[in-house]
């Protein structure tokens, strides 16, 4: 079993949703499918080139509770910090959480 203290971040899940623009146009926004407390876990750093201009990468995994709805196309967010989740690796033996194999590029 998952000790709760180890949870002790409070963070969004976000789904791509359907809308609309100020002028009315078809825009992709985002959609809070759960808040939920997670242990995030920064692994690396680094910096890339992307679109010709010099960018730092910031690899992190965010362990949750797990849930059957999480998926790749998805993010995490954390106060101002925006976590693309790359990667849903379920915790195959208990079952009781899964860790989120996240990026963020700033």
């Amino acid at each position: 079993m998952m000790a709760a203290g180890m949870l002790n971040s409070r963070v969004s899940i976000q789904a791509r949703a359907p809308g609309r623009d100020a002028l009315g146009q078809p825009a992709n926004t985002w959609a809070e499918l759960a808040s939920m407390w997670a242990n995030i876990r920064h692994q690396s750093g680094a910096e890339a080139v992307r679109a010709d201009a010099l960018v730092s990468v910031v690899r992190a995994s965010i362990r949750v509770r797990r849930r059957r709805d999480v998926t790749a196309s998805m993010r995490v967010v954390h106060g101002s910090v925006v976590y693309e989740i790359k990667a849903v690796l379920p915790d195959e033996v208990r079952g009781e959480f899964m860790d989120l194999v996240c990026e963020v590029v700033a």
